[in-house]
This record gives structure tokens, C-alpha cells and sequence, in this order.
């Protein structure tokens, strides 16, 4: 049997990953035979792990309804936004993570995952052979090896639904009918995933020692969040009795989804449980929210308006602050967002040098922000009767989010923190670019103004494909100290690693899953919704809605209903542009709801003002039933007679 390790699991202070092809390893005796040659198969495994932040990569990005973009290299699609267009097949469908037939570096075609386990299953029986691996260290890596096999797992059932189980290695000799596997039950599934991820919890370090080196590689605090976010989505609509697929069955008329309702609550509350042990274990392990004005030396010389934002914005970007329980350090793939989302500031940077400006956040995505009352915009009173497509002046008292002087439409006015930290728009300011000691946006020598409209002096001349296709770009991806000089088209890129799960993802998980398990929301559920809110400055949800609330809307807070449409809306706002969002609709089962409106944005080429604001519609989408599960390829399942295709494909 010959292998060949195609990539190498190596976090240090690039945190990137490193191609190799090891020498001399045309066995398994071999590939096992000293410590050396046995990492290198490890981190070889863990190439296999979807590169969560990569627009080619996570289909998260761009397959949902935040953002709408061109491809700027080649002035085409990008390759996963074609999910949201609803161009995805049976015949070579998009991420297809399911095939082994696809070349496994091919991002665009997904991962041969089912691989990935036959490789982690002949790890697992062979790492006991090293004669120079210590015990201590092989208990670890078989905890990393059994989270990376948990991860993959959860990888596919969140993407197919209910999937093969590979328990254990497959002889090279097996008949055709040992090596074909039927679908398991989605409860088994999430079981054995949930197992895994215990086993791996006993062997882990509670948080990886070597910074410099292993940055990225699992610990127990990321094995307790991975348990709790999966047993979050098995609890969830679309896997928890879905009605949807009551006679989803294969050949063994075995029914994928449990329809016993009297088990709803109780995984929830076994969700609640897990999420707590997860919050203690990442206490233990020192993580917390992100707080710019400690990780920021120079913070006092800023508005607190200006930190408030950059919370926001840090706690997705800085390079593994303590929020980050699990972020992914291929920083090489991710680096493309960044320059996609990077705005234009002098005439030369629209030849694509410093940005390529094209990743834009769609006109809803822009609407989901709060207002500065912490609530959305239908529900507050201040707003009724306020035209969000106005005309309205910037005054001093706006200059730390919007140019003074600046005419802008009321959208952009009273909005929470989180929305300026996310969000580029014409006449806002723009923390960072090597500017980041001052914040006083009355005078441009302190902090930049973003112009868009297209023919203003800073705004986008040249190629339609390096403009903001909605009138807006994406900040939220962008770190402050990436930059692009004031005087070439020059652009430096500072590198982080992309989030995977956030601590702020296990307070809201945590008071999701406790409103679902109580009969009414009580001081436990606003506590750990309302610690995030807290961070960027927002009141806890009870006081808010109470204080600006319209009548009918005040008492929301209280239901069970209303709860779960505001810690719902709470992680849209807070995840925004992360890849979190398009997989939440999916087990909310609101994608239908969401993705069959169409996208809708400004008219970036208006060279004036009327022009520039008037509301354009980009793309209509079309979302049924069958696009929460992928297809399986017709070509499997041609070769594997056990499997059954999902239902509507």
C-alpha cells in the first residue's frame, strides 16, 4: 500500500500550512516505524479538514444570502456563491465533500472525506508502533485524531444529513459488500460523533502548550465545544423530528429521522448541559469575550465609540484572542477575503493592487443590524415613520462612524456598534490602514473615510469587477493593521486565523438551548445573551425592548416565541459574514423563508447621490426543501447500491 501525505498540520507564527511529500514512507511499517514518520502522517490527516474561512473552501462564505460578489480575477461567479443562485446538481454538485473520486486538493470539488477516515482509522491502528513515541504524546495525538475523525463526521451529516459511520478500518482485501455502506440514522450518527469527541476530551490538554508551533490543533476546550455545537444541531428543527423526512427510509426501511416526540426537549436539555460544560472548560482555559481596550496598547486614546465597533471587529479578526476557542491557521487562503472587503482610498488603488472591493454585504444583511437601542429596526419606536432611504447630514456627534458633513441616507444613522464594525458604506469612517492612534474622523489626518459612489475623487472609477456590487463592503473581515499605502497600490495583508467557534457562539448556543428547554425564558437565558450584548455596548434584552420596544413588542422578551426570534436575530448580528449564519438558517429551517428573497443592494455605479441610493435587486434566488441536504452525486451511487439519494434530488 503506498501513501503519500500531502500537507502538513503546522501552526507556528504564520500559522499556515506547509506541503510536503515525505521521503522514504512506501508502507505503513514504514510510516510508523519512528515518531518523526508518524507526525508526519498525522498532520497529513489533518489537510483533509475543510478550510473554514477560504471563499473556494466554506461554502458558508458565499452560499447564503449576506453577501453578493463577482469573481475579479476571472469576471465570473465565484465558485460557491453558485449554492445561493441555486445551481447546485446530482450530476458534479458544488462542495461535493462526498465523492473519493475528487482530486483531493481541489478545493472547489470539496474533499475526499471518506478517505480522510480510512487514512484516520489506519492511524489509529498503527500508532502504537513508533518504538521512540512517548506514551504521554501518542495519548494526544489519538485525542486529536479521534476530534479530527468526530469533526469530519459532523462535517458531512451537517452538509448530507444522516451518512455512513466508519468505525473501524477496511481491510485492502475486503468484497465490495464490506466496503459499501448504508446511511445511519441521524441520532446514531450525532452518538457516535459525541463518543469520538469524549474519548478525545480524556487524551486532549486542556489547551495546547506550544503556541508558537500548534496553534490550531485541537484541545479539550475545542473537543467540549465541538460536543455541545453538535448536540446544539441535533436538538435543532431541521434534525430534531423533522416532519419533513418522517418517510426518509433506505432498502432496510430503516427511518433516518426519529419522529418520537417525546425526546424534543430532552435533547435540548442535553444540548444545555453539554454547553455549559463547555463554557466551564473554556473559563478553565482562560478564554473570555474579546475586549479591544485590553488587547489594544493605544485604546485610551480612542473613543469609546471606536472600541465598541472594533469589538465587534476584533473578536473575529485578531490573531487568536482569547474568544477564538478554534480557529483555522491557513491564513495564505483566507488572505484573498481580506483584500476582497478592502476598500479604496486614493485613485491608485483601484487598479487591484491594495483591494479587489467586490465582497459586498447584501442590502438585508445590512437592514439585520440593530439599531443603537439594541433592537431591530421594525421593533424600535424611534423608528416608525423614519424613511431608512432619507437624506440626513452627519453632525459632529456621528464623527466617529460617519464623516462630518457627510450626506448619507438615515440606514446608516442610530445603529449598534456591531453594524459599524461590520460594515463599509459611503461617507463611513475606517479604523485602521496604519492610522490607529486617533479617531477624531473630523479631520482625515486621523482616521479614513470611506467614499463609494462611484466618480467622487476616492470612490470607483475603473473596473466594474473590483466595485462593491451592493454599495457596501464587508469591514468585519478585514484586520486594522492590514493596509494599503496613501501613495501606491501597494497592499500588506496581517494575517489571523479565521474563526471556527467563538466563545460568544457558546454563551448564545447556551441561551438558545435553555429557552428551548424551559416552559418560559428566565434570568439564565437573558444572563448569557446579554453578556454578549454587554460587549459592544448594548442593554440587556429585557430593559431594551421594554424601554424602546413599540407597544406590541415590548413584553417579546418574555415569551418563549419571542425569545428564540431575538437570540435567533442576536447570533445573525453578532456571526455576520463568519460562515456561521448560512449553516444556522439551514437547522433552523428558515432557509426557505430567508433565501427565497431576492438579494438587494444600492446602485454602486449611480454617480450621484439619487442614483447612487436607489435600491437595485442583484439576484432573485430560489430555495426549497431539498436544498437543506446536498446530493450525493449520481455517480455513487451508481457504485454503491446501499446508499439512497435525499429526498427532492
Amino acid at each position: 500500500i503506498c501513501f503519500i501525505i500531502i500537507g502538513v498540520f503546522i501552526c507556528n507564527s504564520s500559522c499556515d500550512y506547509l506541503d510536503v511529500v515525505p521521503d522514504n514512507i512506501p508502507t505503513i511499517d514504514h510510516a510508523f516505524h519512528t515518531r518523526a514518520q508518524a507526525q508526519k502522517y498525522m498532520y497529513g490527516l489533518f489537510s483533509f479538514m475543510p478550510d473554514i474561512g477560504n471563499m473556494d473552501g466554506d461554502p458558508g462564505l458565499l452560499g447564503g444570502d449576506e453577501i453578493w460578489t463577482v469573481d475579479t480575477y476571472n469576471n465570473g461567479i465565484p465558485y460557491y456563491i453558485r449554492i445561493a443562485m441555486g445551481e447546485q446538481g446530482t450530476i458534479q454538485p458544488l462542495a461535493n465533500y462526498w465523492d473519493s473520486r475528487n482530486s483531493k486538493t481541489n478545493l472547489r470539488g470539496g474533499k475526499a472525506l471518506w478517505t480522510a477516515m480510512s487514512d484516520i482509522n489506519i492511524f489509529l491502528d498503527n500508532i502504537h508502533l513508533p518504538y521512540d513515541l512517548e506514551s504521554y504524546e501518542r495519548d494526544i495525538w489519538i485525542g486529536q485524531v479521534l476530534f479530527l475523525k468526530a469533526y469530519l463526521h459532523f462535517w458531512l451529516m451537517r452538509m448530507y444529513g444522516p451518512i455512513p459511520i466508519f468505525r473501524e478500518s477496511i481491510p485492502v482485501s475486503a468484497e465490495a459488500e464490506v466496503i459499501q455502506r448504508y446511511r445511519e440514522p441521524i441520532d446514531d450518527v450525532v452518538e457516535y460523533i459525541v463518543e469520538l469527541l469524549d474519548q478525545a476530551s480524556e487524551l486532549l490538554p486542556l489547551t495546547i502548550e506550544d503556541m508558537a508551533n500548534e496553534m490550531g490543533l485541537p484541545d479539550r476546550c475545542i473537543a467540549k465545544a465541538l460536543k455541545a455545537q453538535v448536540l446544539t444541531y441535533a436538538a435543532s428543527p431541521l434534525f430534531n423530528c423533522n416532519p419533513d423526512y418522517a418517510d426518509f427510509t433506505d432498502s432496510r426501511k430503516v427511518q433516518f429521522f426519529s419522529q418520537d416526540k417525546s425526546k424534543e426537549k430532552e435533547k435540548w436539555q442535553r444540548a444545555a448541559i453539554a454547553l455549559k460544560e463547555a463554557i466551564e472548560t473554556a473559563h478553565e482555559g482562560q478564554h473570555g469575550l474579546y475586549d479591544f481596550r485590553t488587547d489594544y496598547s493605544a485604546s485610551a486614546l480612542l473613543s469609546d465609540s471606536t472600541c465598541l465597533a472594533m469589538n465587534a471587529r476584533g473578536a473575529a479578526t485578531e490573531r487568536w484572542n482569547k474568544e477564538i476557542i478554534w480557529g483555522n491557521p491557513r491564513t495564505n487562503n483566507h488572505s484573498l477575503l481580506q483584500r476582497m472587503a478592502f476598500p479604496q482610498f486614493i485613485a491608485a488603488h483601484d487598479d487591484g493592487g491594495s483591494g479587489l472591493k467586490s465582497y459586498s454585504p447584501t442590502l438585508q444583511s445590512v437592514e439585520r443590524f440593530y439599531t443603537d437601542h439594541g433592537i431591530p429596526i421594525e421593533d424600535d419606536n424611534s423608528w416608525v415613520g423614519r424613511d431608512p432611504m432619507a437624506m440626513r447630514t452627519a453632525t459632529t456627534a456621528h464623527k466617529q462612524y460617519i464623516s462630518q458633513g457627510h450626506r448619507t441616507i438615515s440606514l446608516h444613522f442610530d445603529r449598534e456598534p456591531r453594524f459599524y464594525g461590520a460594515i463599509i458604506f459611503d461617507g463611513g469612517t475606517f479604523f485602521g490602514n496604519n492610522r490607529i492612534t486617533q479617531d477624531n474622523s473630523s479631520s482625515p489626518s486621523y482616521m479614513f473615510v470611506t467614499l463609494l459612489k462611484k466618480g467622487q475623487t476616492s470612490g470607483f472609477t475603473n473596473a466594474i469587477a473590483r466595485s462593491p456590487w451592493s454599495g457596501y463592503l464587508c469591514k468585519k473581515v478585514i484586520h486594522y493593521r492590514s493596509s494599503s499605502p496613501t501613495t501606491s497600490s501597494g497592499y500588506s495583508n496581517y494575517a489571523y486565523a479565521f474563526p471556527i467557534i467563538r466563545l460568544a457562539d457558546l454563551y448564545l448556543m447556551y441561551a438558545e438551548a435553555l429557552n428551548e428547554s424551559k416552559d418560559a425564558p428566565d434570568a439564565e437565558v437573558y444572563e448569557y445573551i446579554d453578556i454578549v450584548r454587554k460587549r459592544t455596548g448594548l442593554e440587556g434584552v429585557v430593559d431594551a425592548w421594554s424601554k424602546y420596544a413599540v407597544a406590541d413588542k415590548k413584553s417579546k422578551p418574555l415569551s418563549k416565541e419571542g425569545m428564540r426570534d431575538i437570540i435567533r436575530r442576536e447570533r445573525l448580528n453578532e456571526f455576520a459574514f463568519e460562515g456561521v449564519c448560512f449553516w444556522d438558517l439551514r437547522r433552523w429551517k428558515l432557509a426557505e423563508e430567508y433565501m427565497n428573497k431576492p438579494f438587494l443592494g444600492l446602485n454602486f455605479q449611480g454617480a450621484n447621490e439619487e442614483d447612487f441610493y436607489r435600491v437595485t435587486e442583484l439576484f432573485k434566488p430560489s430555495f426549497s426543501k431539498k436544498d437543506y441536504f446536498w446530493p450525493i452525486s449520481t455517480n455513487v451511487l451508481f457504485s454503491n447500491q446501499y446508499l439512497v439519494q435525499n429526498p427532492g434530488w
